[in-house]
């Protein structure tokens, strides 16, 4: 059903396409042997032209565990992209040596104009401040697998929803499913743009106030600021700390509540929240694997 497609924008799979994906990946997750060999032959091209940790390494490990191989780079330096060579040219040629190209690069639409180059499937692994569909999908199986279902729901996002990539493609794919309230939290500075919020198609809360709004929440989705999206450190520095998820604050919100988290993180979720039962973003890390590996098992026709 999605061999050969491209995932460039969290819209680009129906729903009955994300369900498939969310079921296959549930069943990687609880049967260790399924599909383990299923990729075997093929070959993922990794280009990140920024830096990444998790989503490369989850990528990396979704294809070894599938059978199949790796090659790429983890910086632009170590490619032709410093010698001058265009994007379109890079991916005609990774295209000759590899069966799907994952990419990240800082610029926004980047990964529209490989698809419309290669000739293998290319997945967005996070274009600027646009677009991260694969954590969408990791933010959505996460929401599953922890509540059973992905439908009324309160949702919070804190932090930097100017620039925050993971918060743009998961408010918008949350869209699509009923009764989803969104509640957005943030600085003045950092407020959610005015596109990403018109797109939501329902009313929505904005506040600069976490404390006002944890009680009410059924996920709270927490961000860092992004000192890489500033032009002005100093405007950076000031924002930086501006929400910082305490033992304290957490004492004001629901038992059952769900709090996720893209990372990296820095200070904006304190430590001694790592050991309360409603943090799940070391789960929601894991889950991006599992994900990912039903991902690029369908899109190469390994299932």
């Amino acid at each position: 059903m999605l061999k050969g497609r491209h995932l460039i924008g969290p819209g680009d799979f129906t729903i009955e396409e994300l369900d498939s994906l969310f079921c296959l990946a549930e069943r990687i997750q609880d049967d260790p042997r399924y599909l383990r060999k299923a990729c075997e032959g093929k070959v993922l091209a990794t280009l990140f032209f920024e830096p990444s940790t998790r989503t490369r390494l989850s990528f990396e490990a979704a294809m070894l565990r599938l059978g199949g191989n790796c090659l790429g780079f983890a910086e632009p330096g170590s490619s032709s992209a410093a010698k001058g060579e265009s994007l379109a040219d890079t991916a005609r040629i990774v295209s000759g040596y590899a069966d799907a190209i994952v990419m990240r690069n800082p610029k926004e639409g980047a990964a529209l104009l490989a698809s419309r180059y290669a000739a293998v499937p290319v997945i967005n692994a996070g274009d600027g401040g646009h677009h991260h569909p694969t954590q969408t999908l990791t933010d959505l199986l996460t929401i599953k697998r922890l509540r059973g279902a992905v439908a009324g729901l309160t949702v919070g996002f804190c932090g930097d929803l100017k620039f925050g990539r993971t918060v743009h493609s998961l408010a918008k794919a949350l869209t699509r499913y009923p009764r989803i309230e969104t509640v957005f939290i943030s600085p003045p500075e950092l407020r959610a743009p005015d596109y990403i919020k018109a797109e939501l198609g329902a009313p929505f809360l904005e506040t600069d106030s976490l404390e006002k709004v944890i009680g009410e929440l059924d996920i709270l989705y927490m961000t860092r600021v992004q000192r890489e999206r500033f032009f002005n450190e100093e405007e950076y520095i000031r924002l930086k700390d501006s929400y910082i998820l305490t033992k304290e604050k957490m004492r004001l919100a629901k038992k059952d509540l769900i709090i996720l988290h893209p990372l990296p993180r820095l200070n904006e979720i304190a430590p001694e929240v790592d050991e309360d039962p409603r943090a799940a973003y070391f789960k929601q890390a894991v889950y991006g694997m599992f994900v990912r590996m039903a991902l690029l098992s369908s899109i190469l026709g390994c299932v």
